[in-house]
């Protein structure tokens, strides 16, 4: 366990030049590139081609959350701009899916930029949406560590708060864009599959996939699942500490149907299984930490399955894959629950095991980032020759970049 939390981030650095950044996506989704790796070999192609390098007897597993439109302006009296990110509701009970609906108020958590210049109790901003005039009213600021806590509240009080953010908000692009969001970013910074709106940050590997591909790989006979993870801003976090041990990850809330629980517990042992994402990945991985815990006491109620950041390295009681997922979908048949609803905190470093994945297929991340730790799980040091290959060959990178599909070692 300390050797994990011990574990520099200088170690996981590279240089990456600001024009390998991908400012903007490629006029076609499957025309990004795509690289493969397996037993420390590189192959190259375009996502047009995913289908091929996926065996027949396979599980794909996607994330289907839908971003919202986060980002929302404000004027002061004298005329500045105070910029709201809106993260979570503040109430842990209120997940992202019970939060798009509701109506009248919500305490959130959020960023704010300019925060210096909101000197008054309240800012309030009307507009004209789909025919109704819309009345929306901060309050209540206050700081609490690197956020702030707000109150919103508008009317009339019938629209949900999902159609708040439609009408005030935009889509919020990540920072090292450096632009702001464009008309076409409404319909590129989401997947073709999204669904479970919740997200402040795109499952940026799932961009690549058309429904081509996904019809391609059903002809194949591969299966498709979706789970859904509501991606946090902490994604974009840097890690500032020097050890891994000083950095907290955010938490995010997972939703995920029994159904889909139980096809990937039916694949354990029998299918391969590929994740499209990281945030599929932290997904499924984590079931896998909240099944154990009622594999060993299925007594436990809702609230104490999250599944915090250091959990895995510190657990030595460990049950089989297939036991974990069998012992949640017990608990879900015996709570009469369709889903499970949950957060999770799971960090993945080197040294980490993973329980239920063959494959990832993932974009290329920043610098000394915690998904940059997950590939190394994966992959171990060979993360480096594939980024430098990456490098070379005039891949994009981030989240409107090229991609890669990396078979565990």
């Amino acid at each position: 366990m300390s050797s994990i939390k011990n574990i520099q981030i200088s170690d996981f650095t590279y240089h990456l030049p600001d024009e390998r950044i991908a400012k903007y996506p490629l006029s076609e989704r499957d025309a990004s590139k795509l690289l493969v790796y397996e037993n420390d070999s590189i192959h190259e192609d375009v996502y047009k081609n995913f289908a091929d390098y996926i065996p027949e007897n396979t599980l794909m597993i996607y994330n289907n959350t839908k971003v919202v439109e986060a980002r929302m302006l404000f004027h002061t009296e004298t005329g500045a701009v105070v910029e709201l990110f809106y993260l979570e509701a503040v109430d842990k009970h209120i997940d992202a899916s019970l939060a798009m609906c509701c109506q009248g108020e919500l305490e959130i958590k959020c960023y704010i930029g300019n925060a210096k210049r909101w000197k008054k109790d309240t800012l309030t901003r009307i507009i004209d949406w789909n025919g109704q005039q819309i009345e929306l009213t901060l309050s209540n600021k206050e700081r609490v560590n690197d956020f702030f806590h707000v109150t919103l509240s508008w009317s009339p009080t019938e629209i949900v708060f999902a159609e708040i953010l439609h009408a005030f908000g935009s889509i919020p692009l990540p920072p090292y864009l450096n632009r702001e969001t464009e008309t076409s970013d409404v319909e590129r910074y989401q997947t073709t599959f999204a669904k479970e709106s919740g997200s402040v940050a795109a499952p940026t590997a799932g961009l690549h996939f058309t429904e081509k591909i996904i019809r391609n790989l059903e002809n194949k006979g591969v299966k498709n699942e979706y789970v859904t993870l509501h991606v946090g801003a902490g994604t974009f976090k840097p890690v500032k500490s020097e050890e891994i041990g000083g950095h907290e990850m955010h938490g995010e809330y997972l939703d995920v149907d029994i159904n889909t629980i139980q096809s990937i517990c039916d694949s354990l042992g029998d299918k391969t299984i590929v994740t499209v994402g990281t945030t599929s990945t932290r997904t499924v991985e984590s079931l896998y930490w909240i099944g154990r815990k009622l594999f060993f006491n299925p007594e436990l109620k809702v609230k104490e399955l999250e599944v915090q950041q250091w959990e895995p390295y510190e657990t030595k009681e460990l049950c089989t894959p297939k036991e974990a997922y069998q012992a949640l979908i017990d608990f879900l048949q015996k709570e009469n629950q369709p889903r499970f609803i949950s957060r999770t905190q799971i960090i993945i470093a080197p040294g980490y095991k993973y329980n239920i994945i063959n494959a990832l297929v993932t974009n290329f991340h920043q610098p000394e980032s915690t998904l940059l730790l997950l590939i190394s799980a994966l992959v171990g040091d060979s993360w480096r020759g594939i980024y430098e290959y990456a490098l070379n060959h005039n891949f994009r990178f981030l989240s409107y970049g090229d991609g890669s599909l990396l078979w565990k070692k």
